[in-house]
């Protein structure tokens, strides 16, 4: 498997400890494709869209639509990136176009205070 920045997959993220993001679910690649050569990428797991999140700005909003795959509104937890192995991707759901990509790009610069 070789997934790419902005592509949704679904990955198995257990096992986990305490608030961590738990089972297989849909992630959003976002490390750069430059690191492809190594068999890890950084993931943002997805999970349901609550109103609360509206305030957050670690949570992207994410409508479904036949390019992403998603079955219904979802929210990008960039709080949650982690960087896991391939070997956890089970299969590809869809992907980002750019103007998505950007919006998650300035919510992870926000996470890490980048200016």
């Amino acid at each position: 498997m070789d997934p790419k920045r902005g592509e949704i997959w679904m990955v198995n993220l257990d096992p986990t400890v305490g608030v961590e993001i738990k089972k297989t679910r849909p992630t959003l690649v976002v490390s750069s494709d430059a690191l492809r050569r190594l068999p890890l990428r950084l993931i943002a797991p997805l999970t349901e869209w609550k109103a609360h999140f509206e305030q957050n700005f670690w949570h992207v909003s994410l409508l479904p639509t036949p390019q992403n795959g998603l079955a219904k509104r979802s929210a990008v937890d960039l709080l949650q990136m982690r960087g896991v192995d391939v070997r956890r991707f089970t299969r590809q759901l869809g992907s980002l176009n750019a103007t998505m990509m950007e919006e998650v790009a300035a919510a992870v610069a926000a996470v890490v205070e980048y200016q």
